[in-house]
């Protein structure tokens, strides 16, 4: 055992999105019922690579008695026949199912109508949406995690109709959505913000990010959260 730098992970502010896993290079890291979790001390080199992926600030370094930091040890574990940490997490944004929904009966059956699109604007991707686009004057905000559009059936009817939509995965996405929200929203007058998560663990960073653009934009805007289940049922609004 040696003082020695080493992470810390506070599992009320970690939100399960996995982002500081895929930045740990020695795999000290992994999801375990859905929170980020430090496997060994003897793997965490303390360079800390992992903060600045934390879109909550769950993760800090701290000065403690700890296991050596044993190279050996790590390459051994990296080379391991073990599945990635990551999908042995029981987080259930991993869990590989198949979906089925009931069928129409025949006689219940009509003639489809092609839907029509209701995308208000483009880009619709919430990193590249420029934030002083004049589409966003007095608009209702739609922040969507992308699997929703595919879990829930009626999206475009139910939830795009007569706003702004912006969608983007806080897993996959490696960006702060706050710092572009925050922007937007101190440029324009918005109406409403809903947002649109999976029922996942690491959706909630989309949650984040938009609570985190409210503080940091001084304003006061209508808010919602509507939570869609990976079976495309509506679980939570």
């Amino acid at each position: 055992m040696k003082r020695r730098k080493i992470v810390k992970i506070d599992k009320e502010l970690c939100n399960g999105c996995g982002l500081c896993i895929k930045a740990c290079h020695e795999g000290a890291l992994q999801l375990v019922n859905g929170k980020a979790t430090l496997v060994s001390d003897s793997y965490c080199d303390g360079l800390g690579d992992c903060l600045p992926e934390c879109p909550t600030g769950a993760i800090t370094l701290e000065e403690r008695d700890a296991a050596a930091f044993d190279e050996e040890a790590v390459k051994k574990h990296l080379n391991s026949n073990n599945p990635p940490a990551v999908l042995a997490c029981g987080c259930p944004g991993t869990h590989a199912r198949t979906v089925r929904t009931k069928a129409v009966p025949a006689v219940e059956q009509r003639p489809v109508t092609p839907a029509k699109s209701e995308l208000f604007q483009w880009p619709c991707q919430l990193k590249l949406a420029p934030p002083n686009a004049p589409y966003f004057d007095n608009a209702r905000l739609l922040i969507a995690a992308d699997c929703t559009a595919y879990a829930y059936a009626n999206f475009h009817q139910d939830f795009m109709r007569n706003k702004v939509t912006l969608i983007g995965c806080p897993k996959l996405d490696n960006t702060d959505y706050s710092d572009n929200l925050t922007e937007i929203l101190k440029l324009h007058e918005i109406k409403s913000i809903t947002v649109l998560k999976m029922e996942v663990p690491c959706c909630s960073g989309i949650e984040s990010a938009v609570k985190k653009a409210l503080i940091n934009s001084g304003k006061t805007i209508p808010w919602s959260v509507v939570t869609i289940g990976t079976d495309g049922s509506i679980v939570e609004e």
